[in-house]
């Protein structure tokens, strides 16, 4: 399989977004919209897609830098594709995104829910950082 990986444009708003849902990467208090139209294309963040032959988007990645950490969101590789190489090439493209900007570390979280992917992350070189993570809903949600 051919893929073409880049940047995604603000027309590929609607399909990545439909992508992340299709692999269950949503919740109802984030909106993945206004997610991806806040990382696209910035300085220290953007949306990455691979697009097969046909021009279908197949995968997706947001990836995003603190100035010292890198951190990846969002990676999604189309459900009827998957294990097929899609996710770690995207990976890898995220990678190389960050190193571009000289980062040298990349993170990311993922949700208790989401626990069957952790192996995927290990076969990528991915370790679990013994860390707590803290929140706190700053626009008055409890």
């Amino acid at each position: 399989m051919t893929l073409k990986i880049g940047p995604a444009a603000a027309a590929d708003e609607r399909a990545v977004v439909h992508l992340w849902r299709a692999c269950g990467l949503t919740v109802p208090y984030n909106d993945p919209a206004a997610d991806f139209r806040q990382a696209l294309g910035r300085e220290a963040s953007d949306v990455l897609i691979a697009r097969a032959e046909c021009g279908r988007i197949v995968g997706a990645v947001m990836v995003g830098h603190d100035g010292h950490r890198g951190w990846l969101y969002y990676l999604a590789a189309e459900p009827t594709m998957q294990r097929q190489g899609i996710g770690s090439v995207m990976v890898e493209a995220a990678e190389g995104w960050l190193k571009a900007r000289g980062i040298v570390k990349a993170q990311l979280l993922v949700r208790e829910t989401n626990a069957g992917v952790v192996a995927f992350y290990e076969k990528l070189g991915f370790e679990i950082a013994p860390r707590l993570v803290m929140s706190k809903w700053i626009d008055g949600r409890e």
